[in-house]
């Protein structure tokens, strides 16, 4: 028998100067950070949630909450690597991925090939399984305005497929 589960995952993140920049595990020099308690890779918080989310296994703030201080400065690589155990240990695997990063900076298509291979690595999938698509709020709301980064996130996760 197969099983099929999706998952939404969500996050945003205003920029913060003096921080760097990491998108999907990927840092980009010479770009503003963003503001978090960890690395505040807004790309693989929302990966997270959608994993846990597909798998009925809470968000990532139940796993890794803001108010606990060995996860500040964390990388979010790490953070992965760990919910993605969780979904394995439940019998599930990913299927595939499709993420939106919407912002208005930096510019993502020199980046993508790097954040999928990353992605891909994390997640123990190949990286045509993974998509990343960038898009911009047509300067509406904060985001439009150039204040900081959301992404929204799908996943598929299989049980008993090959």
């Amino acid at each position: 028998m197969s099983a099929f589960r999706i998952g939404f995952g969500y996050d945003s993140h205003r920029f913060e100067a003096g921080r760097r920049l990491v998108l999907g595990g990927v840092e980009l020099a010479g770009e503003v950070g963003l503001k978090g308690h960890s690395d505040a890779d807004v790309v693989l918080h929302a990966i997270i949630d959608a994993m846990l989310g597909a798998a009925a296994l809470g968000d990532i703030g139940s796993h890794f909450p803001d108010t606990d201080e060995k996860w500040r400065g964390a990388d979010s690589a790490v953070l992965t690597a760990y919910a993605v155990d969780e979904v394995e240990r439940a019998g599930w695997r990913v299927g595939n991925l499709d993420v939106t990063v919407v912002c208005e900076r930096p510019k993502l298509r020199p980046h993508v090939a790097a954040i999928r291979a990353r992605i891909a690595a994390l997640l123990h999938i190949d990286a045509d399984c993974v998509s990343i698509k960038g898009k911009t709020n047509e300067k509406m709301d904060d985001v439009g305005s150039g204040l900081g980064i959301e992404v929204h996130a799908v996943c598929l996760l299989t049980k008993g497929v090959d």
